[in-house]
């Protein structure tokens, strides 16, 4: 296991995490930036609001009812099962205000859209999908990051590590 994704984990909330249980943590806490990076990169091609309206309610429902993730669910039967691990548990605070950050962010974009105010919408994509970026390929979640810094915590352990 690397040392960025067990930061990537401890980022998310899982202050407990180590090498074993980031192998199953990881791979499970990565599958919602990755479909929702591919329902962006569909949304900036084609600019519906109604889609970022549609996934800023989805991640609302995530920081509202952690319990019921639609993207955690999705990855328990369609992975988790076949791996042998157990459903997901709720998504700690600092990964539901990320959500939260991404929830506004996309409801920013999609009413930006509607208004035909397009420079907002395409800046508010665009730090959407640097966001995006930063968690898949550096295991760096900028949301989670704002959240301990705002709770006075330390952030040498939640920066990404290079390799």
């Amino acid at each position: 296991m690397v040392q960025r994704e067990i930061n990537f984990v401890r980022q998310q909330g899982f202050e407990s995490a180590t090498a074993s249980t980031c192998g199953v943590l990881y791979p499970a806490l990565q599958f919602q930036p990755r479909v929702i990076g591919v329902i962006l990169l569909v949304g900036v091609a084609a600019q519906p609001p109604l889609l970022f309206l549609a996934l800023s309610a989805v991640l609302w429902w995530n920081v509202l009812v952690p319990r019921r993730n639609p993207f955690d669910r999705v990855y328990h039967r369609l992975i988790g099962i076949r791996r042998g691990h157990g459903p997901a548990s709720p998504a700690p605070p600092p990964r539901r205000f990320a959500q939260g950050l991404a929830a506004t962010l996309t409801m920013f974009v999609g009413v930006s859209l509607l208004a035909g105010q397009i420079v907002p919408a395409v800046v508010g994509e665009g730090i959407l999908l640097a966001a995006i970026a930063a968690i898949v390929w550096r295991g760096f979640c900028l949301g989670s990051f704002i959240f301990h810094q705002l709770n006075g915590e330390a952030f040498r352990d939640l920066l990404p590590v290079r390799k």
